[in-house]
């Protein structure tokens, strides 16, 4: 192992409620927490298994909400109870990364962080690694914040999107000029056609001092409510102090914390079969499909007159569906739902009104 490697570290960020996946995914047991690809082993797992490629297990911590403390322990037994990372209260990932930052620098001043959520699908795995490699190496020589930009495939309007310049500032690094939220449709076609755009999904590499240095300057109450327990990172003070501290940082995503505000922001266009596995429809597009373009994951289904529906229930239970076309039919436990694919951007609303109507044992 080189010294790079050496100083390579991974985030891997796990503390989410996955409320686009209800009901399979809930509070107590989230969908990083799952088998959604029918695999044998949760997306935490996959993620963490990919991430060894790039490191050790000893040098891969994972940041959590701490109720989810023993369901990362159960899926990643290897790790140690300080490489896992417990938020008190959900913050977005600005406060996390911060933590993070800290918490490495202290370990290690030349630390190089990978930040990667626990829930994506990345199908060419050695693509990803390289590219991995590649940005943890320009990140430890400049002081860059680097994030991998997928090469978008379509116009998808529930990404975010990275402009980058043309001309390259290192063999396949550019320069980002801006970040875009979830365009509309006409926009989203504007950005393909021009041809500098790329989908934003949220991996990040940097140097834990080049990132924190982007806090102070665009952060700062973030940065100075966690870095007042640096004497206490890493010792047995430091979950008490960022069960008191951490609560009282802005609650506040990197992107528009950091990333969006920042002059020296870098991508590396990437391609290695990437999906965010954000929504039901998302395993729908990934999964193996019959002749009517129904899927049916882990269970048994008599379909008749129905296609395009996305099927995903106890492998114990028949379901049986008939005249239905474009539907999520998800059957897990106590809650039935039967949902038109075309409208799944508003489960998570629903879940909302579960919740809004004393119904929270269901979430």
């Amino acid at each position: 192992m080189n010294s790079t490697q050496n100083n390579i570290y991974v985030t891997i960020m796990a503390g989410g409620v996955g409320s686009r996946f209800w009901p399979a995914s809930r509070n107590a047991r989230p969908k990083q927490f799952l088998d959604m690809l029918g695999l044998g082993k949760s997306l935490l797992r996959l993620t963490f298994e990919r991430f060894l490629k790039v490191c050790p297990a000893e040098q891969i911590y994972v940041m959590t909400n701490q109720q989810y403390r023993a369901q990362v322990l159960e899926h990643l037994p290897e790790l140690k109870g300080h490489q896992i990372l417990c938020e008190p209260s959900r913050n977005n990932t600005a406060p996390c990364i911060a933590y993070a930052a800290l918490k490495l620098k202290k370990t290690n001043p030349n630390a190089t962080m990978i930040v990667a959520p626990s829930d994506h699908l990345i199908t060419d795995e050695t693509t990803f690694v390289a590219k991995i490699q590649q940005a943890a190496k320009f990140a430890s020589e400049q002081q860059a914040l680097v994030t991998l930009g997928i090469q978008p495939h379509q116009a998808h309007t529930g990404y975010g999107y990275i402009k980058y310049q043309a001309a390259a500032a290192a063999p396949g690094v550019h320069r980002v000029d801006a970040f875009t939220e979830k365009p509309d449709k006409a926009t989203a076609e504007s950005f393909l056609q021009e041809g500098n755009y790329l989908w934003n999904g949220g991996i990040f590499i940097w140097q834990a001092a080049t990132v924190l240095e982007a806090y102070i300057q665009y952060a700062n109450s973030i940065y100075e409510v966690l870095y007042a327990g640096w004497d206490q990172y890493n010792t047995s003070k430091e979950q008490s102090f960022i069960n008191e501290a951490y609560p009282k940082t802005e609650s506040i995503s990197v992107d528009y914390a950091i990333m969006e505000n920042a002059d020296n922001v870098y991508t590396i266009p990437a391609d290695f079969g990437w999906s965010d596995l954000g929504t039901w429809d998302s395993i729908y597009q990934i999964q193996e499909k019959d002749e009517a373009q129904n899927v049916v994951s882990q269970c048994n289904a008599l379909l008749q007159d129905t296609s395009g529906c996305l099927i995903h229930a106890d492998p114990k239970k028949m379901i049986v569906v008939k005249g239905l076309d474009d539907y999520i039919i998800v059957d897990d436990k106590d809650v039935l739902m039967i949902f038109p694919k075309a409208e799944e951007q508003s489960i998570k609303a629903i879940t909302k009104a579960v919740k809004d109507q004393g119904k929270a044992q269901y979430l």
